[in-house]
């Protein structure tokens, strides 16, 4: 275990970014949500990802809630990685498809 991340079979990666700058260029409703986030999301990852469910949808609302959709899948993908398939946010994500 390296950092404060704990066990994760999530990628991890060195970059040359300034993450507070990126941070801080977020409007303010994803900055709550990234400052609220279970997982260590990058603010571009976010961005990206949001920006995305915006063009899909045209709808604010909803794509905030596709984060939350798509943090809670990596977060079931990761606990079944790392603590094994009956890891309650894994049972969680199953019965929430």
């Amino acid at each position: 275990m390296r950092g404060n991340r704990g066990t994760t079979s999530l990628k991890r990666k060195r970059r040359n970014e300034n993450p507070m700058r990126d941070f801080d260029r977020l409007p303010a409703d994803l900055r709550a949500r990234l400052a609220a986030a279970v997982l260590p999301w990058r603010p571009r990852s976010v961005r990206r990802a949001f920006d995305r469910a915006l063009a899909e949808t045209g709808d604010r609302g909803f794509a905030l809630s596709r984060l939350t959709a798509l943090q809670g899948r990596l977060v079931a993908r990761d606990a079944a990685a790392v603590r094994g398939p009956d890891h309650p946010a894994v049972q969680g994500e199953q019965t929430s498809k």
